[in-house]
């Protein structure tokens, strides 16, 4: 699954790490939001890496957990979906709006490979820096370049280029945020 290569969910090992990522949101969900030290506790049990001060709202909902790394100082608010058979990078410093959702799960066009259960995953990264509006739909394989901007309900498809803004659905890419870009912007 790591790999990239078709697997079973409901393989043994596979099923082990749902049940125990579940169990962690379950308490991290139920947790006052209040309680910040039992919050962090739980995402270091929960997640493969938490960068300092990297805030997550609850309610967040994963598949494996360990796959996920957060850098520093990023914000996650409520009602954040991982769906992560593969990795999921996210920076420092980037804000993922409420309701997002970061899909590395794929399945087969084939409808009987699908029947059969096969899956397939492929890695999201986001940028430092980067900004996912509310609602947000990141697809299988996606890259979101360092300080890039998507605007709230886009679904993304493609990668966004560093920088950038992007929006709608299928999402696309706007203009250009950088300096150089805004110095002649009227």
């Amino acid at each position: 699954m790591l790999r990239g290569e078709p697997y079973l969910p409901g393989d043994p090992e596979l099923a082990d790490d749902r049940r125990r990522a579940r169990l962690l949101v379950e308490r991290l969900n139920a947790t006052s939001s209040l309680d910040l030290p039992a919050i962090g506790r739980i995402l270091d049990d929960l997640l493969g890496a938490v960068g300092l001060a990297a805030q997550v709202t609850p309610p967040l909902w994963c598949d494996y957990g360990f796959t996920i790394r957060i850098g520093a100082r990023s914000f996650l608010n409520f009602g954040t979906v991982i769906l992560d058979g593969a990795a999921v990078s996210i920076g420092d410093d980037v804000k993922v709006g409420p309701g997002v959702q970061l899909l590395t799960a794929t399945h087969p066009l084939d409808a009987a490979a699908r029947r059969d259960g096969w899956e397939t995953a492929e890695p999201i990264s986001v940028g430092d820096g980067a900004w996912l509006g509310g609602g947000v739909i990141v697809c299988p394989g996606v890259s979101i370049g360092a300080d890039a901007v998507v605007g709230a309900g886009s679904v993304v498809t493609r990668d966004v280029p560093a920088g950038h803004l992007a929006y709608g659905n299928p999402c696309r890419v706007v203009r250009d945020l950088s300096p150089a870009a805004r110095s002649i912007d009227p």
